[in-house]
């Protein structure tokens, strides 16, 4: 059963109004790995994840995969293409079998008309978005891997974290390359990296999970 106060476009509207939105979204699933939609693609839906993380990427000139973002259960994406009406300005792919939600373009205009306040909710949330992904185009123009992978950190420890006796554990599970394409780096850079991170007793890991033990020397990395 799907809490729809729990999704934060939607928490401001009541059970009553919550009704009336509720046949607009249509419920979708994606496996592990695959495409949700691509860079170019016509912007016809807006997505809501329900269960699973979705990976917001782009290209680099030389070919390599980039995480702009990572979407969280609750969270939606595809906001800014569909708004506009333009093409969807990276791709979108799940990390793990997925469950989402989709609403399409005009039922979106017709629900942001009939509650003006989602609009108010839905900006303040992309413009958020706009200036997350610019930082990450930006650290990995100018920042070192060393400090690009700890700001990343710092930034899902931020998002997902959960505090446990004095350390953060980033709650969902991240394989080397899931960092390496965060940062645009190689795999083995982000290896090595995550290997000294352990080492100087920062983090430590376990099942693909990611525990900041020293969130203060993490962010001295950060420059």
């Amino acid at each position: 059963m799907i809490d729809f106060k729990k999704i934060p476009i939607f928490g401001m509207l009541d059970t009553s109004d919550l009704e009336e939105v509720k046949p607009y979204l249509i419920p979708a699933k994606f496996k592990k790995k695959e495409s949700i939609f691509s860079e170019g693609d016509s912007s016809d839906w807006l997505y809501v994840v329900i269960k699973g993380k979705v990976k917001i990427t782009k290209l680099s000139q030389s070919g390599r995969e980039i995480i702009l973002e990572i979407i969280s259960p609750m969270d939606f994406f595809g906001g800014v293409a569909v708004m506009r009406g333009f093409p969807y300005p990276a791709n979108a792919v799940a990390m793990d079998d997925a469950e989402l939600l989709k609403i399409s373009r005009s039922s979106l205009m017709r629900i942001l008309d009939r509650f003006p306040n989602l609009m108010y909710c839905m900006a303040m949330n992309i413009g958020d978005r706009i200036k997350g992904s610019h930082e990450a185009l930006k650290n990995i123009a100018v920042e070192k891997v060393e400090s690009r992978i700890a700001s990343m950190l710092i930034k899902l420890a931020d998002k997902a974290g959960t505090k446990t006796d004095g350390a953060v554990v980033i709650d969902m599970k991240l394989t080397k390359q899931d960092l390496a394409e965060m940062v645009g780096t190689t795999v083995e850079t982000s290896i090595r990296t995550m290997s000294k991170f352990k080492k100087l007793g920062i983090v430590s890991e376990k099942g693909g999970s990611i525990t900041i033990k020293d969130i203060n020397k993490l962010k001295a990395l950060c420059g």
